[in-house]
This record gives structure tokens, C-alpha cells and sequence, in this order.
């Protein structure tokens, strides 16, 4: 019996220990970590760090900013991430914003927060990940879970991943915007019953019951187990303050349904649902001029738009294909041929798409 402890013992002791926040600088009083694991940081209080997210090809680190509120009870976590495309930035603002509102003693268990992904295309104000002189260009938002060890962005994703993310998420909201020359309405994107709850509590717009593509924080969080959702806030480059102040009341309202905070929750509701999407394309090379506004509601035929060539002339009105809601419009007028016009979401009775196609 002895000799069977004392073997057990030796093979807990040889074991490795559970991963931990590993902590290897700092940089003007802030920590800088290779690794964060929440469940080591003490109750009761807002922590920020610089995370290392890999090498620039200088042989200088990436860093990434990570703010932690936990709150001075146990309770899950919450990951809110943003401008995993560096174009995208009032997700950056609404996390800055609801962390400065956040009393940690009021709170129950942990949100974490990292306001700014993408460190090279945040730089480059580009919507890819852009490290160099522009000749590699990938998304970010394809290469969830990445390979550490791997070459450039795989490396780059798999520390977020492995490192930062994933475990510290029992829910996760990913912040985004549309990119340049283009805007949305408040819209989200949910693949499972779980996401479609958490997605109404943004109180969206417009809502996409969709199943999402291969890479994406969202979608291989919800690979993982996680519940996690897209939200959509409007346009690039720019701090919209009503959009913003939208995520930030979307947020809490989640906190507070997930008993993180006290008080009401407000009833989810998005205000339309629809299952399936369309995009409107331009014919041709031109000028476009819209003739919905974003969000509206379209009839299929009905004309949404216009393509007028370099001396005025009109060429083409272009018609919805689809009867729905429209959730996306071009801002720069220049359109290519094929160019994005619009999107429409609508509502497809195919059994196929009940969830989402």
C-alpha cells in the first residue's frame, strides 16, 4: 500500500502543472505574459497585460493589449475580443468603454478583454493581418487555431489561441465592423441555440442565423464547446459613438444574464431574423448611387441602386434579387465590376437552412 502511494506520488509530482499566467516583463509597470490562465489572478480586480504574441521578423515581439476584470465572486468567464482586422475599430471602443464602467466588486467571475487582435494590421490600417511590405496578406480571422511553431500567422494564431483565448472563454463575443468602403447595421451572427440567445441580447438589427466559415474566432470557439457569436458594429476606421454605445448596453445586458452583474436583464430581440443571404453585385465598372437607405426593408425587384459612368450617364438600376432586409451597402461610390452593392438577409423556408445557410 506504501509503495503504491508513494508511486502515485511520484508520478503527480513528475506530472506537469496546470498552465498558468507566465509572466516575463513589463513594460511601463504593465506585465508583460506568454500565457494567461485567469483562475491564478486574485478576485476583486482589473489586471492589464501585454501578451507576446509572436516574433516580427526584426526579432521583436508582437504585443497584444489584454485587460481582466474578475470580479471579487466565482463565476464563468466571458472573453470579448475585437479588430482581429485592423480596419475594424469600435470594437476596440466598446471594450475600453465597458471595462471603464466595471466595478470588479460587484462583479461575479471574469471577463476578459482584448481590445486589438490583429497588432501588424492595426498598424497598417489594413483589414489583414500585414507584417511585412504587404506581400503576404492573410486573414486572421481564417487561421483560428493556428499551429504554434508554425511559420508567420499560424504561429501568430495558435499563441492567441492556445495561449490567450481559448482558456480563458466559457462565452465569447467577437467585435468586428465592416471593412473600408462598406458599412453595416448592427448585425450578428449565430450558429447554435446558445448563440442565438446571446446575439438577441445585443439587440441587433438584424440577426444571421448562419454556420459560419472554418477559422473564425466564432465559429472554431464553437467547435471547442464555447457558445460564441459575431457582432457587427457599423462602419471602419471610425469610433461610432451610437454604435458603440449600442455594443457596450449589449454586452452588460449579457453580463447581467449570465449573472456576472446584478441588475435587469432587457428581453432579447433582434429586429429581424432571417436565415440566409444574398449580395447585389454592380453589372459594371462605374459610379453607384443607392436608393435604400442600410437597413431597409426591400421587396424582391424593387430598385435599390444605380451605375452611372465616368461622364454621368445612368447604365444600370439595379434590382434586390430578394425580398428582406438590407444589412450592408457600399460607402465608396467607385464600384468595379462585380463590386459589392448591397447584401440582403432574408428568410428561406429551405429545411436546409433552419439554421442557417
Amino acid at each position: 500500500m506504501m509503495r503504491a502511494f508513494c508511486l502515485a506520488l511520484s508520478l503527480m509530482l513528475a506530472a506537469p502543472a496546470v498552465a498558468a499566467t507566465e509572466r516575463v516583463g513589463s513594460i511601463d509597470g504593465v506585465a508583460i505574459i506568454d500565457r494567461l490562465d485567469v483562475a491564478d489572478l486574485p478576485a476583486g480586480q482589473v489586471q492589464r497585460f501585454w501578451f507576446r504574441a509572436g516574433e516580427t521578423a526584426i526579432a521583436q515581439s508582437w504585443y497584444v493589449p489584454v485587460i481582466v476584470v474578475k470580479g471579487a465572486r466565482p463565476g464563468p468567464k466571458l472573453l470579448l475580443t475585437a479588430a482581429i482586422h485592423g480596419d475594424e475599430l469600435n470594437g476596440i471602443d466598446v471594450i475600453h468603454q465597458l471595462v471603464a464602467g466595471l466595478d470588479p466588486a460587484q462583479m461575479a467571475g471574469t471577463l476578459v478583454g482584448v481590445p486589438g487582435l490583429n497588432t501588424p494590421g492595426l498598424l497598417q490600417s489594413t483589414r489583414e493581418w500585414t507584417p511585412d511590405d504587404s506581400r503576404a496578406s492573410p486573414n486572421l480571422n481564417r487561421e483560428m487555431p493556428g499551429a504554434e511553431g508554425g511559420p508567420g500567422i499560424a504561429d501568430y494564431a495558435g499563441r492567441l489561441w492556445n495561449r490567450l483565448l481559448r482558456p480563458n472563454a466559457d462565452q465569447a463575443v467577437d467585435l468586428h465592423t465592416q471593412s473600408r468602403g462598406t458599412a453595416y447595421v448592427l448585425y450578428a451572427f449565430a450558429s447554435t441555440p446558445r448563440a442565438r440567445v446571446i446575439a438577441e441580447l445585443m439587440r441587433p438589427d438584424i440577426l444571421k442565423l448562419d454556420q459560419g466559415e472554418k477559422g473564425t474566432v466564432e465559429n472554431e470557439m464553437v467547435r471547442a464547446g464555447v457558445p460564441a457569436i459575431t457582432l457587427e458594429l457599423g462602419t471602419p476606421e471610425v469610433f461610432d459613438a451610437a454604435m458603440v454605445k449600442r455594443g457596450v448596453a449589449g454586452i452588460t445586458n449579457l453580463l447581467r444574464e449570465m449573472q456576472m452583474l446584478p441588475g435587469d436583464v432587457i428581453k432579447g430581440q433582434a429586429g429581424f431574423t432571417g436565415n440566409k443571404l444574398t449580395p447585389v453585385r454592380a453589372p459594371r465598372a462605374g459610379f453607384a448611387h443607392l436608393l435604400v437607405p442600410l437597413g431597409a426593408a426591400v421587396t424582391r425587384g424593387q430598385p435599390i441602386a444605380t451605375i452611372s459612368d465616368a461622364f454621368g450617364r445612368l447604365t444600370d438600376t439595379i434590382p434586390a434579387p430578394a425580398t428582406g432586409h438590407i444589412n450592408t451597402v457600399f460607402t465608396d461610390p467607385r464600384r468595379a465590376r462585380g463590386g459589392m452593392i448591397a447584401r440582403i438577409v432574408y428568410w428561406s423556408d429551405d429545411p436546409a437552412c433552419r439554421e442557417g445557410c
